[in-house]
């Protein structure tokens, strides 16, 4: 019997990875409905025909700008040089949709994605519609900038948000769950892909993510993650996600779920909830923002 569920939930670098793809984490893979990943990589001069089938998704740049080809449009995303320095423009892109992506000086491009059920305009979104907060204090300080997720971008289903944490620091804590279907509480599949900054003097480091049980979910996960690993989250309660000292962490999180009001509701677990009164009165890590924020209207 084993002593965890790492090995089913923990999908390592390269694991999925085949032609122009390095990870390509499917429904099926995951053993889910809703949620997937797939992250292009091209050389320069490269381009890739990629079709959404069921799927709506987004072309969000990681590293570099990318030309977007689709019925005769074309859409230039700017990008950004890495995820630790910007944010990024990108762009929204339906279902039963047949698309050319092609990057002069190459770059790496994730395509987060969900089963649709309605049918929304191709959407070029700027760095401006990029909403970007700050999240705790202290030792639980990080950068959330929000893609489609408490934002104007319009999905079906989708939810995407990318989280930076510095060094030493706990993120996606207090740990907190949504599968359930409340008030308060959406039931959403959950993707987490990681990258680890390497340090100054070049060395790369490690990240750990825990998820244990909720109520009648039984899941036992607890991980040493680097970068381009991937865990795949379909309940419990998650966190925290911990950057080791020395090393920061992102993670880009993809969520979905049956429910139509595409709304990212979650609860905390009780034991851990009062932390969140704690930073009515702390400082934020003064490491923070890693990147620009955008000004909040």
């Amino acid at each position: 019997m084993p002593v965890s569920d790492n090995d089913r939930y923990v999908i390592r670098a390269g694991q999925t990875g085949h032609d122009a793809y390095e990870t390509d984490l499917t429904v099926e893979r995951a053993g889910w409905e809703w949620c997937s990943l797939r992250v292009l990589a091209l050389p320069a001069g490269g381009r890739q025909e990629v079709t959404s089938g069921e799927a709506e998704l987004l072309v969000l740049p990681l590293s570099g700008g990318c030309r977007v080809e689709v019925a005769g449009e074309a859409y230039d995303l700017t990008g950004r040089p890495e995820v630790w320095t910007a944010v990024t423009d990108y762009l929204y892109v339906p279902r039963h949709t047949t698309f050319v992506v092609s990057s002069a000086d190459g770059g790496r491009f994730a395509l987060p994605a969900s089963k649709a059920t309605a049918d929304l305009p191709m959407r070029y979104c700027p760095v401006g519609e990029v909403v970007t907060t700050l999240r705790g204090t202290g030792d639980c300080s990080r950068q959330v900038n929000n893609y489609a997720l408490g934002n104007t971008v319009q999905t079906s289903h989708l939810l995407a948000c990318e989280v930076l944490t510095p060094g030493g620091n706990w993120s996606s804590y207090p740990p907190h769950k949504h599968d359930e279907h409340t008030e308060v509480e959406r039931i959403l599949e959950e993707i987490y892909y990681y990258e680890v900054r390497p340090a100054a003097n070049g060395t790369t480091g490690m990240a750990l993510q825990r998820i244990y049980p909720s109520p009648g979910k039984p899941i036992d996960v607890c991980a040493e993650v680097h970068s381009r690993d991937v865990v795949i989250m379909p309940y419990g309660y998650h966190g925290p996600s911990v950057a080791a000292p020395g090393y920061d962490l992102y993670y880009l999180n993809v969520m979905a779920g049956p429910a139509e009001d595409s709304t990212w509701l979650m609860t905390d677990d009780p034991h851990y909830t009062w932390l969140r009164q704690e930073w009515e009165t702390g400082e934020v890590d003064p490491r923070l923002p890693m990147t620009p924020l955008n000004p909040q209207e």
